[in-house]
């Protein structure tokens, strides 16, 4: 494990008491730890870095480029308090462009889990695997939809809810959200939406993505992420590319802007991707 001096933001204290020799905390220096990770990955070692994804992501972009994905090191990248986990600190903290970066790199898997019980399943497989991975993690904890019986499967959109109409489908932290929306509209008898928690965006069975799409009316798309090069993206090219003619709703970050600052709950209220916001924008597709 190899942090940059954030011990306490990956909350690894169990793991560093247990084995303090498997841990190198390298100082504030984002690019000199992914380099690191590559050499050690490549004699022999299984590497995970964590560190807050802004910096892990942005700062050390070209080493998380060519040393780990062009040269298909077998380095695990933890992308701490994602999305606006930061809040207030605004968009020099702010991690809303990871999914849209990391998709750049094509060798990399990427996973967003949404609660406690997928992200220790997703972080089991990525290191039983060879190559790079790319994990968008949280700081907070919400609420868990999964129960002991739940299995993560690489690439297989995860339907925590087989409804009907509408299906919305969600990204990491906001899944939580969106299920709240769904009992909210379950009780007030408007719709039972289908909610799709999307955790694995590469590699991703778009063949069934492409079933759920075409057995509803219409798709809600909600993500801490801007409205380019994130799900929303994703299901536009690949209605697109298939023909699927759906009225297709993305709920994000605005395109061409950094988000605002303020508390998590505030902005996730902005821009229309808290509880309210999802149940509103599916009123608003049922109306039509």
């Amino acid at each position: 494990m190899m942090v940059a001096d954030s011990t306490s933001t990956s909350k690894i204290g169990p793991y560093l008491e247990r084995y303090p020799e498997r841990v190198i905390n390298v100082g504030i220096v984002e690019q000199n730890m992914v380099g690191m990770a590559a050499g050690l990955a490549l004699g022999g070692h299984i590497v995970f870095t964590a560190s807050a994804a802004p910096f892990l992501v942005g700062r050390a972009n070209e080493q998380v480029k060519n040393d780990i994905c062009y040269s298909a090191t077998n380095v695990k990248i933890l992308g701490l308090n994602a999305g606006v986990a930061y809040g207030p600190l605004a968009s020099t903290h702010h991690a809303i462009d990871d999914i849209s970066i990391m998709s750049g790199f094509g060798t990399v898997q990427i996973f967003a889990p949404c609660d406690e019980v997928e992200t220790a399943q997703t972080i089991d497989y990525a290191a039983s695997v060879d190559g790079p991975v790319y994990i968008r993690l949280d700081n907070a904890k919400f609420p868990v939809v999964h129960d002991a019986s739940y299995r993560f499967v690489p690439g297989r959109p995860d339907v925590l809810i087989e409804g009907s109409k509408v299906a919305i489908v969600a990204l990491g932290s906001v899944v939580g959200e969106a299920l709240e929306a769904c009992e909210t509209l379950h009780r007030e008898g408007v719709v039972s939406p289908t909610l799709v928690n999307l955790s694995s965006l590469h590699p991703l069975d778009q063949d069934a993505l492409a079933a759920i799409v075409q057995r509803h009316d219409a798709i809600v798309t909600v993500e801490e992420h801007p409205l380019h090069g994130g799900i929303g993206a994703t299901l536009t090219v690949l209605m697109a590319r298939r023909q699927i003619n759906r009225p297709l709703h993305m709920l994000g970050i605005t395109e061409g802007e950094f988000a605002h600052y303020g508390t998590r709950k505030g902005i996730r209220r902005h821009y229309g991707i808290d509880a309210a916001g999802i149940a509103e924008a599916i009123r608003a597709q049922c109306a039509q």
